[in-house]
């Protein structure tokens, strides 16, 4: 008998595949999930005024490797916002149909969206937001006293997750890459997960931080706590960032 993975690849190739929902000519879901416009949200800076050191890409890729251990020096907004740009920034929107952005994604579906555990960063109060992508902003979720606790028991007590400065948290929304490629978009979800936070290992080694990517996660509890239904948005990745 296969196993549940053989029967996932076999079932989601492109010979098992009905046709999709944009095949079928039904509208695409949005580019971006829905927010309460009328909660406050913060701007952060422009990625065209941020101001990096000039860094030698092959020195940083031999340097990256995944970091635990992080110091009690802040993140600035700055470099949260350029982490946040290099991970999932528009470069420009086509027609209000797709995105093209500085992470690749299949078919330029991007069906990734970025919450963070902010524990220790300039200016920003502890706690649960959301990446605004589109308006490159943060809206609160959950300013909980408590959410870093409950983040770090989710991810199995690995307490580097509450040590961190702040703690990607990358949901999928598996509709938006669905309706182009049917089931098989489920593989692609996953693939673009790793673009993204390879980008985060990357970006964050530039500016002399760490990162700790975290797959070993509590699914349920997780989307519980991002108030998910882990159908149509799940969790699907994590990472953490520090200063060294």
């Amino acid at each position: 008998m296969n196993s549940i993975g053989q029967q996932f690849l076999n079932q989601t190739k492109h010979s098992n595949l009905d046709p999709s929902d944009q095949y079928l000519g039904k509208p695409q879901p949005p580019i971006q999930l829905k927010f309460d416009e009328n909660q406050p949200v913060i701007k952060l800076t422009k990625p065209s005024q941020i101001i990096n050191e000039s860094v030698d890409v092959r020195k940083i890729i031999e340097q990256r490797k995944s970091i635990r251990n992080y110091s009690q020096v802040p993140l600035t907004v700055d470099q949260l916002s350029y982490l946040l740009w290099c991970t999932q920034g528009v470069k420009e929107i086509i027609q209000g149909t797709a995105t093209i952005r500085n992470v690749p994604s299949a078919g330029a579906r991007h069906a990734l969206e970025t919450y963070l555990l902010i524990n220790n960063v300039d200016g920003i109060t502890p706690g649960l937001y959301r990446f605004l992508v589109l308006e490159h902003s943060l809206i609160p979720v959950l300013l909980d006293k408590d959410i870093a606790d409950k983040i770090t028991k989710a991810c199995l007590n690995q307490k580097f997750v509450k040590s961190s400065a702040v703690t990607f948290i990358w949901i999928a929304v598996p509709y938006r890459m669905n309706w182009r490629y049917g089931e098989r978009g489920y593989r692609y979800l996953y693939l673009d997960a790793g673009h993204v936070c390879q980008n985060l290992y990357l970006s964050a080694e530039a500016i002399n931080c760490g990162t700790c990517a975290i797959a070993a996660f509590l699914d349920d509890e997780m989307n519980q706590i991002l108030g998910l239904d882990g159908k149509e948005a799940f969790v699907i990745y994590l990472a953490t960032v520090g200063t060294k």
